[in-house]
Protein backbone atom coordinates (compact mmCIF):
# COMPACT_ATOMS: atom_id res chain seq x y z
CA UNK A 1 0.00 0.00 0.00
CA UNK A 2 1.03 3.49 -1.07
CA UNK A 3 1.52 6.98 0.82
CA UNK A 4 0.59 9.09 -2.17
CA UNK A 5 -1.82 11.62 -1.91
CA UNK A 6 -4.45 11.36 -4.63
CA UNK A 7 -5.87 14.13 -5.81
CA UNK A 8 -9.19 15.31 -8.51
CA UNK A 9 -9.25 18.10 -11.08
CA UNK A 10 -11.84 21.15 -9.88
CA UNK A 11 -13.10 20.70 -13.40
CA UNK A 12 -14.89 16.97 -12.65
CA UNK A 13 -16.84 18.73 -10.05
CA UNK A 14 -17.69 22.55 -11.05
CA UNK A 15 -16.60 24.77 -14.02
CA UNK A 16 -16.60 28.10 -12.00
CA UNK A 17 -15.37 28.72 -8.09
CA UNK A 18 -18.49 30.68 -6.30
CA UNK A 19 -18.66 30.02 -2.58
CA UNK A 20 -20.85 27.17 -3.21
CA UNK A 21 -19.23 25.66 -6.36
CA UNK A 22 -16.63 25.67 -4.05
CA UNK A 23 -18.77 23.73 -1.44
CA UNK A 24 -19.86 21.11 -4.00
CA UNK A 25 -16.38 20.79 -4.95
CA UNK A 26 -14.60 20.27 -1.70
CA UNK A 27 -17.41 18.48 -0.07
CA UNK A 28 -17.54 15.89 -2.96
CA UNK A 29 -13.62 15.44 -3.11
CA UNK A 30 -14.11 14.60 0.06
CA UNK A 31 -16.73 11.89 -0.54
CA UNK A 32 -15.25 10.26 -3.39
CA UNK A 33 -12.38 9.38 -1.09
CA UNK A 34 -9.83 11.85 -2.59
CA UNK A 35 -6.97 14.09 -0.30
CA UNK A 36 -6.19 16.53 -2.89
CA UNK A 37 -8.70 18.84 -5.07
CA UNK A 38 -6.14 20.79 -7.88
CA UNK A 39 -7.93 24.13 -8.42
CA UNK A 40 -7.63 25.86 -11.91
CA UNK A 41 -7.58 29.44 -11.82
CA UNK A 42 -7.03 30.46 -15.60
CA UNK A 43 -6.62 34.50 -14.67
CA UNK A 44 -6.08 34.29 -10.45
CA UNK A 45 -5.50 38.44 -10.60
CA UNK A 46 -9.38 38.63 -10.81
CA UNK A 47 -9.82 36.32 -7.75
CA UNK A 48 -11.44 38.38 -5.11
CA UNK A 49 -10.36 38.42 -1.86
CA UNK A 50 -12.92 36.79 -0.06
CA UNK A 51 -12.89 33.77 -2.23
CA UNK A 52 -9.41 33.15 -1.23
CA UNK A 53 -11.25 33.22 1.95
CA UNK A 54 -13.83 30.96 1.65
CA UNK A 55 -11.68 28.54 -0.22
CA UNK A 56 -9.02 28.56 2.61
CA UNK A 57 -11.99 27.55 5.03
CA UNK A 58 -13.36 24.83 3.20
CA UNK A 59 -10.62 23.18 2.33
CA UNK A 60 -9.94 23.23 6.48
CA UNK A 61 -13.43 22.10 7.13
CA UNK A 62 -12.91 18.81 4.80
CA UNK A 63 -9.43 18.42 5.66
CA UNK A 64 -8.69 18.48 1.81
CA UNK A 65 -5.02 19.29 0.43
CA UNK A 66 -5.38 21.72 -2.42
CA UNK A 67 -2.85 22.47 -5.74
CA UNK A 68 -3.37 24.41 -8.21
CA UNK A 69 -2.67 24.73 -11.90
CA UNK A 70 -3.01 27.37 -14.77
CA UNK A 71 -2.12 27.93 -18.26
CA UNK A 72 -1.35 31.50 -20.05
CA UNK A 73 -2.72 32.82 -22.87
CA UNK A 74 -1.67 34.99 -26.10
CA UNK A 75 -1.64 38.11 -23.98
CA UNK A 76 0.49 36.63 -20.97
CA UNK A 77 2.59 34.27 -22.68
CA UNK A 78 6.07 34.21 -20.74
CA UNK A 79 7.57 32.80 -24.05
CA UNK A 80 6.71 35.59 -26.43
CA UNK A 81 9.42 37.61 -28.25
CA UNK A 82 7.52 40.77 -27.18
CA UNK A 83 8.67 42.03 -23.68
CA UNK A 84 5.23 43.53 -22.40
CA UNK A 85 3.45 40.15 -23.31
CA UNK A 86 6.27 38.76 -20.85
CA UNK A 87 5.61 40.88 -18.69
CA UNK A 88 1.44 40.96 -18.59
CA UNK A 89 2.66 36.97 -18.10
CA UNK A 90 4.83 37.72 -15.26
CA UNK A 91 2.08 40.15 -13.32
CA UNK A 92 -0.22 37.10 -13.70
CA UNK A 93 2.21 34.37 -12.71
CA UNK A 94 2.30 36.48 -9.27
CA UNK A 95 -0.61 36.63 -8.65
CA UNK A 96 -1.22 32.75 -8.88
CA UNK A 97 2.01 32.32 -6.41
CA UNK A 98 -0.30 35.24 -4.52
CA UNK A 99 -3.43 33.33 -4.24
CA UNK A 100 -1.40 29.94 -3.46
CA UNK A 101 -0.07 31.68 -0.57
CA UNK A 102 -3.72 32.96 0.35
CA UNK A 103 -5.24 29.40 0.56
CA UNK A 104 -2.08 27.47 2.10
CA UNK A 105 -1.18 25.71 -1.50
CA UNK A 106 2.24 24.47 -1.57
CA UNK A 107 2.12 23.33 -5.62
CA UNK A 108 1.77 25.42 -8.52
CA UNK A 109 1.74 23.61 -11.87
CA UNK A 110 0.65 23.37 -15.54
CA UNK A 111 1.76 25.10 -18.28
CA UNK A 112 2.65 28.36 -16.36
CA UNK A 113 6.07 28.40 -19.14
CA UNK A 114 3.86 29.52 -22.24
CA UNK A 115 0.91 29.95 -23.55
CA UNK A 116 -1.87 26.97 -22.96
CA UNK A 117 -2.84 26.31 -27.14
CA UNK A 118 -1.70 25.84 -30.44
CA UNK A 119 1.12 27.68 -31.99
CA UNK A 120 2.30 27.26 -35.45
CA UNK A 121 6.20 27.70 -35.01
CA UNK A 122 8.58 26.41 -32.95
CA UNK A 123 9.27 28.01 -30.41
CA UNK A 124 12.24 31.29 -30.77
CA UNK A 125 15.36 31.15 -28.87
CA UNK A 126 14.44 34.80 -27.55
CA UNK A 127 11.14 33.35 -26.44
CA UNK A 128 12.68 30.52 -24.66
CA UNK A 129 15.18 32.49 -23.02
CA UNK A 130 12.03 34.91 -21.85
CA UNK A 131 10.80 31.66 -20.10
CA UNK A 132 13.17 29.78 -18.84
CA UNK A 133 14.17 33.66 -16.99
CA UNK A 134 10.44 33.71 -16.10
CA UNK A 135 10.58 30.36 -14.34
CA UNK A 136 13.87 31.46 -12.35
CA UNK A 137 11.89 34.75 -11.26
CA UNK A 138 8.63 32.71 -10.85
CA UNK A 139 10.71 30.02 -8.42
CA UNK A 140 12.20 32.30 -6.79
CA UNK A 141 9.16 34.36 -5.45
CA UNK A 142 7.38 31.08 -5.06
CA UNK A 143 10.60 29.60 -2.65
CA UNK A 144 9.02 32.97 -0.24
CA UNK A 145 5.96 31.68 0.35
CA UNK A 146 7.43 27.20 0.35
CA UNK A 147 5.34 26.37 -2.97
CA UNK A 148 7.10 24.18 -5.79
CA UNK A 149 6.27 25.14 -9.46
CA UNK A 150 5.71 22.37 -11.30
CA UNK A 151 6.66 21.98 -15.62
CA UNK A 152 3.67 20.14 -16.77
CA UNK A 153 4.96 19.19 -20.61
CA UNK A 154 2.16 18.99 -22.88
CA UNK A 155 1.56 17.86 -26.67
CA UNK A 156 2.32 19.19 -29.52
CA UNK A 157 -0.93 21.50 -29.38
CA UNK A 158 -0.92 22.96 -26.27
CA UNK A 159 2.87 24.27 -26.37
CA UNK A 160 5.59 24.57 -28.27
CA UNK A 161 8.49 24.91 -25.76
CA UNK A 162 8.35 21.52 -23.82
CA UNK A 163 6.74 18.42 -25.00
CA UNK A 164 8.40 15.53 -23.45
CA UNK A 165 10.19 14.46 -20.33
CA UNK A 166 13.51 14.88 -21.88
CA UNK A 167 13.23 18.34 -22.74
CA UNK A 168 11.76 19.15 -20.16
CA UNK A 169 14.13 18.21 -17.28
CA UNK A 170 16.43 20.24 -19.60
CA UNK A 171 14.62 23.44 -19.21
CA UNK A 172 14.35 23.04 -15.66
CA UNK A 173 18.26 22.78 -15.41
CA UNK A 174 18.42 26.14 -17.40
CA UNK A 175 16.05 27.44 -14.89
CA UNK A 176 18.54 26.14 -11.54
CA UNK A 177 16.31 26.44 -9.12
CA UNK A 178 15.43 23.61 -6.40
CA UNK A 179 11.72 24.10 -6.09
CA UNK A 180 10.99 23.32 -9.71
CA UNK A 181 9.77 19.81 -10.85
CA UNK A 182 8.66 17.82 -13.66
CA UNK A 183 5.17 17.37 -14.02
CA UNK A 184 4.08 14.19 -15.63
CA UNK A 185 0.81 13.05 -17.23
CA UNK A 186 -0.43 10.35 -19.05
CA UNK A 187 -2.60 12.23 -21.29
CA UNK A 188 0.41 13.95 -23.14
CA UNK A 189 2.76 11.23 -22.44
CA UNK A 190 0.75 8.92 -24.84
CA UNK A 191 1.06 11.14 -27.19
CA UNK A 192 5.00 12.33 -27.02
CA UNK A 193 6.79 9.84 -25.42
CA UNK A 194 8.50 6.78 -26.69
CA UNK A 195 8.30 4.83 -23.54
CA UNK A 196 6.43 5.18 -20.16
CA UNK A 197 9.36 3.21 -18.18
CA UNK A 198 11.54 5.38 -20.14
CA UNK A 199 10.02 8.77 -19.13
CA UNK A 200 9.30 7.75 -15.19
CA UNK A 201 13.27 6.87 -14.53
CA UNK A 202 14.66 9.50 -16.16
CA UNK A 203 12.80 12.15 -14.24
CA UNK A 204 12.93 9.99 -10.98
CA UNK A 205 17.07 9.87 -11.73
CA UNK A 206 17.02 13.74 -12.25
CA UNK A 207 15.38 14.15 -8.69
CA UNK A 208 12.75 16.08 -10.39
CA UNK A 209 9.76 13.90 -10.29
CA UNK A 210 7.32 15.68 -8.52
CA UNK A 211 4.25 15.60 -9.55
CA UNK A 212 1.81 13.46 -11.66
CA UNK A 213 -1.43 13.67 -13.78
CA UNK A 214 -3.15 10.30 -14.55
CA UNK A 215 -5.28 10.94 -17.48
CA UNK A 216 -7.00 8.37 -20.17
CA UNK A 217 -6.00 8.73 -23.89
CA UNK A 218 -9.50 10.45 -24.66
CA UNK A 219 -10.12 12.11 -20.94
CA UNK A 220 -12.76 9.84 -19.80
CA UNK A 221 -12.97 7.10 -16.83
CA UNK A 222 -9.38 5.51 -16.47
CA UNK A 223 -8.74 1.83 -17.91
CA UNK A 224 -11.41 3.32 -20.74
CA UNK A 225 -8.84 3.97 -23.75
CA UNK A 226 -5.52 3.63 -24.68
CA UNK A 227 -3.05 4.36 -21.63
CA UNK A 228 -0.29 1.57 -20.33
CA UNK A 229 -1.61 1.56 -16.87
CA UNK A 230 0.18 -1.42 -15.91
CA UNK A 231 3.66 0.10 -16.80
CA UNK A 232 3.01 3.01 -15.88
CA UNK A 233 1.65 2.54 -12.28
CA UNK A 234 5.12 -0.25 -12.34
CA UNK A 235 7.44 2.83 -13.19
CA UNK A 236 6.06 4.60 -10.28
CA UNK A 237 6.59 2.08 -8.20
CA UNK A 238 9.94 0.97 -9.42
CA UNK A 239 10.84 4.40 -8.70
CA UNK A 240 9.32 4.85 -5.33
CA UNK A 241 7.41 7.65 -6.27
CA UNK A 242 5.92 8.87 -3.24
CA UNK A 243 4.26 12.22 -4.24
CA UNK A 244 0.92 13.29 -5.72
CA UNK A 245 -1.64 11.61 -8.29
CA UNK A 246 -4.05 13.65 -9.52
CA UNK A 247 -7.09 12.35 -11.86
CA UNK A 248 -7.81 14.63 -14.27
CA UNK A 249 -11.08 14.35 -16.77
CA UNK A 250 -12.79 16.64 -18.92
CA UNK A 251 -16.14 16.48 -20.30
CA UNK A 252 -18.79 18.85 -21.75
CA UNK A 253 -21.07 18.44 -19.07
CA UNK A 254 -18.90 20.67 -16.76
CA UNK A 255 -18.05 23.85 -18.77
CA UNK A 256 -15.38 26.45 -17.71
CA UNK A 257 -15.25 28.95 -20.52
CA UNK A 258 -11.80 29.42 -20.87
CA UNK A 259 -10.25 26.17 -20.18
CA UNK A 260 -12.82 24.29 -21.96
CA UNK A 261 -12.01 26.05 -25.01
CA UNK A 262 -7.94 25.65 -23.97
CA UNK A 263 -8.11 21.74 -23.90
CA UNK A 264 -11.02 21.39 -27.05
CA UNK A 265 -13.18 19.77 -24.83
CA UNK A 266 -16.62 19.46 -27.38
CA UNK A 267 -18.26 16.03 -26.45
CA UNK A 268 -19.47 14.24 -23.56
CA UNK A 269 -17.47 12.02 -22.34
CA UNK A 270 -19.01 11.39 -18.68
CA UNK A 271 -22.36 12.98 -17.23
CA UNK A 272 -22.21 11.94 -13.21
CA UNK A 273 -19.00 13.47 -11.93
CA UNK A 274 -19.63 11.09 -8.49
CA UNK A 275 -19.29 8.34 -10.61
CA UNK A 276 -16.37 9.25 -12.59
CA UNK A 277 -14.40 10.33 -10.01
CA UNK A 278 -15.47 6.65 -7.49
CA UNK A 279 -14.31 4.91 -10.50
CA UNK A 280 -11.40 6.40 -11.12
CA UNK A 281 -10.43 6.59 -7.37
CA UNK A 282 -11.25 2.68 -7.30
CA UNK A 283 -9.06 1.93 -10.06
CA UNK A 284 -5.78 3.95 -8.61
CA UNK A 285 -6.60 2.26 -5.88
CA UNK A 286 -6.56 -1.36 -8.04
CA UNK A 287 -3.89 -0.44 -9.62
CA UNK A 288 -1.47 1.09 -7.74
CA UNK A 289 -2.64 0.32 -3.98
CA UNK A 290 -2.80 4.31 -2.90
Amino acid sequence: MSNNKIGVHALVWVGGWSEDEARTAISSTKKAGYDVIELALMQPEKEPVDAMSFTADLLSEYGITPTMSMGLSDDTDVSSDDADIVAAGRRRLEAAVNVARDIGCQYLGGVIFSKLGRYTQPVTERGYSHSVETMAWLADKAAESGITLGMEFCNRYETNVINTTEQTLRFIEAIGRDNVVAHLDTYHMNIEERSFTDAVKAAADAGKLGYVHVGESHRGQLGTGSIPWDEFFTALRDVGYDGTITFESFSSEVVNPQLSSALSIWRNLWTDSMDLATGARAFIRDKYGA
